[in-house]
């Protein structure tokens, strides 16, 4: 609490960082979901219950982050009243009003959270009906997800994050975030799911096939989201525009520039040396190093994206970003633990086989 006091930009800074990080990885629990439907997946039908317990996450992350648009709209410069002023788009104008980007963000939570109760019920009813309507009714859900998580998750990335800096624009970081989003989603899992082999009922369950899979994923959307942070920043650096430059130069001065290199080493880096080798994917200890360190970049990754748009704040994480951090973890393990409590069996598949999995 004391934050709020000696801090309070800083503390709000945090909170926006900690729900809008715990809102991607409830959403990269259901986009996992999503895609296991769509694709027809066989493989991850043991594990589908951890990507499901991660989105139980949402409200929570929902909830931090309607505080925060509620009650610090001085986090966004453009909610000055001089904005309007110094602002020469009358598009951008209209898109930044405030009761227009409220309306928004309500919009894209709610939908979200519509989507986690239907695929939640979704599920209740494979635990009892081992027949294909379920499944099917799960497809048309999944892809009806996948549409609106694609335009609400790019829309929503430009309203809360790229909007701290409403004269920069790029229009590669929707899919710069959704990159984010996915990887640390895919890490947050796998780390639950090797916790779960060595300590629950997947013991026996979660082959090393299925260790090498969950590699592969990391390698490659780490790699992607690679590719898409050197897109971004090689057109801007090409076109060498001082309103797109500013963001990079920003970021690349000071103590923020050590905070960069961490960025890329830890997100992307590191995995890619690691996991380019089979070994390494079918190892435990290993895979699980990989993913902790997937999602410390991505915290960074996020740290870069909000606090040097807050004026002088310190680039330096301390105490304070340390004591949201924890909290934040916290709230994940008591979500995430509590929806495996509640679900004791595994999933059907498509053909209306199921999985035991008793004990989750």
């Amino acid at each position: 609490m004391a934050g709020w006091w000696l801090a309070p930009q800083r503390t709000w800074a945090n909170l926006l960082l900690v729900s809008y990080g715990l809102l991607g990885l409830g959403l990269g629990g259901l986009l996992w979901i999503a895609l296991h439907h769509v694709t027809g997946a066989r493989w991850s039908v043991p594990l589908l219950r951890v990507p499901e317990a991660m989105s139980s996450v949402l409200p929570i992350a929902a909830a931090g982050l309607v505080v925060v648009l509620l009650f610090r709209p001085s986090l966004y410069p453009w909610s000055a009243p001089t904005f309007a002023a110094e602002s020469s788009s009358l598009l951008q104008r209209f898109w930044l009003s405030r009761p227009f980007f409220l309306i928004r963000a309500l919009t894209y939570l709610a939908l979200w959270l519509v989507f986690a109760v239907l695929f939640a019920r979704a599920s209740r009813q494979q635990l009892v009906a081992a027949d294909p309507p379920p499944t099917r009714s799960s497809l048309a859900l999944s892809a009806a997800f996948l549409v609106v998580f694609g335009i609400t998750c790019w829309l929503a990335s430009y309203d809360w994050i790229m909007s701290l800096q409403p004269q920069w624009a790029s229009t590669i970081f929707g899919v710069y975030n959704f990159a984010g989003l996915f990887v640390s989603g895919l890490a947050a899992a796998t780390l639950l799911i090797l916790w779960l082999r060595r300590h629950s009922s997947l013991e026996g369950v979660v082959t090393d096939d299925h260790l090498h899979d969950l590699g592969t994923l990391l390698f490659a959307f780490s790699s992607f989201w690679m590719y898409i942070w050197f897109c971004q920043y090689m057109v801007i650096w090409f076109a060498n525009n001082p309103e797109e430059t500013v963001y990079y130069l920003r970021r690349a001065s000071g103590a923020w520039i050590s905070l960069a290199i961490a960025n890329g080493v830890l997100g992307w880096g590191i995995p890619f040396l690691v996991l380019l080798f089979r070994r390494a994917k079918r190892t435990a200890k290993i895979l699980g190093t990989v993913a902790m360190l997937i999602l410390v970049g991505r915290w960074i990754d996020l740290y870069l994206m909000i606090f040097p748009s807050q004026g002088e704040l310190l680039p330096t994480p301390g105490p304070l970003e340390a004591g949201l951090l924890l909290g934040g973890l916290g709230v994940l393990g008591l979500a995430v633990f509590r929806a495996l409590e509640t679900t004791p069996h595994g999933p059907v598949t498509a053909t209306g086989l199921r999985q035991n999995s008793d004990g989750l």
